[in-house]
């Protein structure tokens, strides 16, 4: 994990699950890890547990402002960025015939939109040093989709068709991960409205979970790579999922 030290890290959705579970790891090997969320409240208490190798920065990632802010404030407080992982995301999963579109732009501002204001903002600081990492959250739904979860998988199969493509066009100078989580325990979901899924799917507590730090791991694994090697992708699912 020698690479990991000193490394200067952004993440977004860092204020719980594995964001945050992530973090806390990195700092323990010694990296410096920016983080950024909507909740300004969790990032603080989380930035006194960490120490001084963590700062915050309250961010909406569908705001392409906040994304710009995030990256120039890292920068001003670290003086400059190795990775970037933009992993914040939402799962208001319906099925179509409930129409819930309010909740459809808001996963397509967040899940996509968030993932390419991120990419915009650090891309042209990496490419003037001559290195960085970027690396996406999408989702085992961004590979193999299943009624209720279209507009969901449809934003993280976005995902996959951003990061491939960024990987073909940075491939000499920048890393690109894209990692693939099957179901996690964490708040992913907590925002579900529809009665549909709800009736079909309880609360997803019956479905088999990982643990945060297993998602953490995978990324950390990616992140610790010598610099002559680039981990595309990661796909990990708990025992017993089966798409």
């Amino acid at each position: 994990m020698e690479n990991i030290k000193n490394k200067v890290i952004i993440i977004t959705g860092a204020s719980s699950g594995i964001g945050a579970a992530a973090a806390r790891k990195l700092v323990s090997l010694g990296a410096k890890v920016v983080l950024a969320a909507r909740r300004g409240d969790q990032l603080k208490a989380m930035v006194g547990e960490l120490g001084n190798n963590a700062m915050y920065v309250t961010t909406d990632v569908s705001k392409r402002a906040d994304l710009d802010n995030l990256v120039n404030q890292a920068i001003s407080n670290f003086g400059h960025i190795d990775v970037l992982w933009n992993n914040a995301g939402i799962m208001p999963l319906s099925f179509f015939d409930e129409g819930l579109v309010d909740e459809w732009d808001k996963m397509i501002d967040v899940n996509i939109k968030g993932v390419l204001y991120g990419i915009n903002a650090v891309l042209p600081h990496m490419l003037a040093r001559g290195q960085g990492h970027i690396l996406a959250t999408s989702s085992v739904a961004g590979i193999k989709t299943t009624p209720g979860i279209g507009v969901y998988s449809s934003t993280k199969f976005a995902v996959r068709a951003i990061m491939e493509t960024l990987r073909e066009e940075v491939a000499k100078t920048i890393k690109v991960t894209t990692v693939y989580p099957g179901a996690t325990q964490s708040e992913l979901g907590h925002d579900i409205t529809s009665l549909k899924i709800k009736a079909a799917f309880g609360n997803l507590s019956g479905i088999p979970k990982m643990d945060e730090d297993a998602v953490a791991n995978a990324v950390i694994y990616a992140i610790s790579q010598p610099d002559h090697i680039n981990v595309n992708e990661v796909v990990l699912r708990p025992l017993g999922q089966t798409r």
